[in-house]
């Protein structure tokens, strides 16, 4: 079964927008898992532009399900992973100031520095996923890093998918069959959505998490969370 993990910095994001706690982020965590999520995603970054150090701190001692923390490796990052020891933590090439994630990592060019990082990652007792794109050498220097699985970066597939479904899933199905060849486990993740999502699901195998949300909480601003993530989850059901 493939999981639905929830990222909720646009949650907090309109949190600071205002100041103060509302929406509370760390009860929003806490109702996504009773409304269904498989886990919980953020992506914090050194200048608390949406989920803050602080939030991730609070939600070690909430989140029942996956606990998934991305960002770029810098040493703020990778003390903040040795410190809260989530389910998994997702590393992302882009640098702190990025609006959003808009590639996957070089792993050949960065191959000493993800070395490094994946093995001290892992000494924490945390699964390592690499942000990447559905390129075949990337994909097996990723397991020669010893990464524990994936993430394909799934931004191209949802730009081409309205023109030709077919063509825009065909690069992510080889990815993720190199990627079961290379014995690594398959997460997806970007620009994923009701539209999109269920085709992606039905052809791209050994599909093991999907991390989804700013779609999903825009979605949830016309369906509510408790429905929105439900629809989510149908979408990721065998046909």
């Amino acid at each position: 079964m493939t999981k639905l993990s929830v990222n909720i910095n646009k949650v907090a994001t309109l949190r600071n927008a205002r100041g103060g706690n509302n929406p509370d982020v760390l009860k929003f965590a806490v109702d996504c898992e009773r409304y269904g999520a498989d886990g919980i995603t953020v992506h914090p970054r050194p200048d608390g532009r949406h989920i803050r150090y602080e939030d991730v701190r609070g939600l070690k001692h909430l989140v029942k399900t996956e606990f998934n923390i991305e960002g770029y490796p810098d040493s703020s990052f990778l003390d903040l992973i040795g410190e809260i020891r989530p389910h998994q933590a997702t590393l992302v090439p882009d640098p702190p100031e990025a609006l959003t994630s808009n590639a996957g990592w070089d792993t050949v060019k960065h191959y000493d520095f993800l070395k490094e990082i994946i093995s001290r990652i892992q000494s924490f007792g945390v699964r390592v996923s690499i942000f990447i794109e559905p390129n075949k050498t990337l994909i097996y220097k990723a397991a020669s890093l010893g990464a524990d699985r994936i993430e394909l970066y799934t931004e191209p597939y949802a730009l081409q998918y309205p023109a030709s479904p077919q063509k825009a899933v065909h690069p992510f199905v080889e990815g993720a069959i190199w990627a079961q060849d290379a014995h690594l486990g398959v997460n997806a993740g970007h620009d994923l959505n009701l539209e999109n999502l269920a085709y992606f699901y039905s052809h791209v195998p050994h599909l093991q998490e999907v991390s989804i949300g700013h779609a999903l909480i825009s979605d949830a601003l016309y369906f509510g969370i408790e429905n929105t993530i439900q629809m989510y989850k149908r979408q990721l059901l065998p046909v």
